[in-house]
């Protein structure tokens, strides 16, 4: 397992190196100029001088060649540097925000906890609600709990975000008064009534959003376990004496999470990516509206960072996702 982990992570380096010139090369060949926004009384020759400013003057393979090194040699010594106290980043160009002049990371960084505060709080919610669910499901297939859930399920899954939080916030916000209808990000947790406060506020979002995850990872979780339950492993386990108890939660379940965690494992990605309309809808000011806000604004290295963060958290749960495959099956072996 070990030889098989450290053979992924040396291939992961040129895979990750072909995604960031492909994100850097469609972002340069889109539409849009930065300087768009600037007036029109501006002399040409100033415009240039700002275009120079941003680094638009050298060539392509020069920007790219630097953002490459700002992103994996400079902004990581930035992290030390914040975590240690050290001054391994001191005087050391960083990759500017064109729309803020300020760190794109140190952006990224300000944003990610409303989006883990609400996103990821969802998604934890969504899979601890959504796997009973399928377990309990399958096992008491066309029972009415199954068709209630199936019912939900689909439910939570056909319906758009953006309906169920208006809806939400009718009836929770306008009408009964129970929920504050926006996300107020400026909000710190100190003592215990903002902690409360907290959770009031992340009350809807978290909802929307884990009613949309636990619908389709039930769904999943159902099908895996259908499939597995009338597999002759199971029958032996029962003609044996095994409890019914046992057969279900370690022989069964144990097989039927393989492809589950692959729907898990690559659903975290979008943890870190924000729900974009359901932040949008009760303004939450997280990494999803950052990134809105970033193409309306035509600000290429907020746009490229965030798009190559994503992409390298899609290929390191990959990773993570094909290790457990070898920890849940003990058939499947890599060395």
């Amino acid at each position: 397992m070990l030889t098989f982990t450290i053979r992924r992570l040396v291939l992961a380096i040129p895979t990750l190196l072909f995604i960031s010139l492909v994100i850097f090369l469609l972002l340069e060949l889109a539409p849009g100029d930065p300087m768009a926004q600037v007036p029109l009384t501006v002399p040409p020759e100033v415009k240039e001088r700002m275009r120079e400013a941003l680094g638009l003057g050298e060539p392509v393979h020069i920007r790219f060649v630097k953002w490459l090194i700002q992103f994996f040699w400079i902004e990581p010594q930035v992290l030390i540097d914040n975590l240690f106290g050290t001054s391994l980043s001191e005087g050391k160009l960083r990759v500017l925000s064109w729309q803020t002049r300020s760190p794109v990371m140190d952006i990224v960084v300000q944003r990610m906890p409303q989006t883990l505060w609400v996103v990821g709080m969802s998604y934890i919610l969504g899979v601890l609600i959504a796997l009973p669910i399928g377990i309990y499901s399958a096992y008491k297939q066309y029972s009415i709990f199954d068709q209630v859930g199936t019912f939900i399920s689909m439910i939570g899954f056909s319906v758009p975000t953006f309906f169920t939080g208006v809806l939400l916030i009718v009836i929770f916000s306008v009408n009964l008064g129970w929920f504050p209808s926006i996300y107020d990000t400026t909000h710190k947790v100190t003592d215990w009534d903002s902690l409360v406060f907290q959770f009031r506020q992340m009350a809807m979002p978290v909802f929307v959003l884990a009613l949309y995850n636990a619908a389709q990872i039930s769904r999943f979780m159902r099908a895996s376990m259908l499939d597995n339950l009338n597999q002759d492993y199971v029958r032996t386990a029962r003609a044996k004496g095994l409890g019914e108890k046992v057969v279900v939660l370690v022989h069964v379940l144990r097989n039927s999470m393989i492809p589950v965690v692959t729907v898990i494992a690559l659903g975290v990605p979008h943890v870190f990516g924000g729900a974009i309309i359901t932040e949008q809808v009760f303004k939450v000011n997280g990494l999803g509206q950052l990134l809105i806000g970033a193409i309306e604004a035509n600000d290429l290295p907020m746009v490229q960072t965030l798009t190559f963060i994503f992409a390298l958290l899609i290929v390191l749960f990959n990773l993570i996702a094909d290790v457990l495959y070898g920890v849940l099956d003990p058939r499947i072996r890599y060395d």
